[in-house]
């Protein structure tokens, strides 16, 4: 999550020049068709998982046929009980992508209202709210994670909404430097400057002049949150506190799962390896959309 507040303050510092640096807004280009692509079979595969006739159940062991690497009955091969990877691929992108998802949202619905109460209100309440983000910030990311999922677990072990809140929490604050950014630039342009001349209260111009123009460039960097939140579960899954691989597989378990398995990596290396690619496409075409986006909806003080 560390990497959140790294891409925050890179976006931040890109957001607040208004001068136009002469360069037309770049065209998405034929590999960008390529990563949606990519990524919508991935989304479609993991989402529709359990209704496909082809796969086997997830967790069901095949005693077997153990750490085998490819055949007719196990496309991509199994893990060392003999559960399916490719099963145990799509079931667990279900749970990858609903943490991450569900991060993203938790993380705009908190940030994005810190964020745009202190870029359009400025003075003391910006600073006593990005005093507390900057406190948030300053807390190594993983340690936080380890102690809130610690927290939130309890007796009954980790869970998908442990690891929801846990993350949620961690993107909040430099998800609102984001905002504020963005809110900082739209706050000083004629037509915000027009609605306060004719009376408009501060509620309507956020609502109305500010948040429309803030959600189509946060949602282009909600793809890039996304992919970093999915490398969080997995990080997670590799220090022993992410989801049980028996009742919630996820992309980063089964590699955590590949990795301990005895031999696994030198006799059966597809066990960890499959996920693990997986995980870097998913996450790969999920950095570079959000990147095109976010230059496509890059605003210029010309094209205002």
């Amino acid at each position: 999550m560390a990497d959140i507040a790294v891409t925050a303050s890179a976006v931040e510092a890109e957001a607040l020049p208004l001068e136009d640096d002469g360069r037309s807004r770049q065209r998405l280009g034929p590999f960008f068709w390529l990563a949606v692509v990519v990524l919508a079979a991935i989304v479609l595969g993991c989402a529709f998982a359990p209704y496909l006739p082809f796969l086997k159940d997830p967790i069901l062991p095949d005693t077997a046929n153990r750490q085998i690497v490819f055949s007719a009955d196990h496309w991509l091969g199994t893990d060392n009980l003999g559960r399916d990877n490719l099963a145990r691929i799509l079931h667990g992108g279900r749970t990858s992508l609903l943490i991450a998802v569900s991060v993203v949202l938790l993380g705009f619905v908190g940030g994005g209202l810190i964020g745009l109460v202190a870029g359009y209100f400025r003075g003391w309440t910006e600073r006593i709210l990005m005093g507390v983000v900057d406190v948030f910030l300053a807390f190594p990311a993983l340690v936080l994670a380890l102690a809130l999922i610690s927290i939130l677990a309890g007796e009954t072990g980790t869970t998908v909404s442990s690891v929801i809140v846990s993350l949620s929490v961690l993107a909040i604050a430099p998800l609102a430097r984001i905002t504020r950014a963005t809110t900082l630039q739209f706050s000083q342009r004629e037509f915000v400057t027009a609605a306060r001349s004719v009376g408009a209260r501060h509620g309507r111009i956020i609502r109305k002049e500010i948040l429309p123009n803030v959600v189509p460039p946060m949602l282009s960097f909600a793809l890039v949150v996304m992919a970093i939140v999915i490398v969080a579960e997995a990080a997670l899954s590799f220090v022993g506190v992410g989801l049980p691989n028996d009742k919630y597989p996820t992309w980063g378990n089964m590699i955590a799962n590949g990795r301990n398995s005895p031999n696994a990596l030198e006799e059966h290396g597809s066990v960890a390896l499959t996920p693990a690619l997986v995980l870097f496409v998913t996450v790969l075409t999920l950095n570079y959309i959000g990147d095109k986006l976010r230059q496509r909806f890059d605003v210029k003080e010309s094209g205002v």
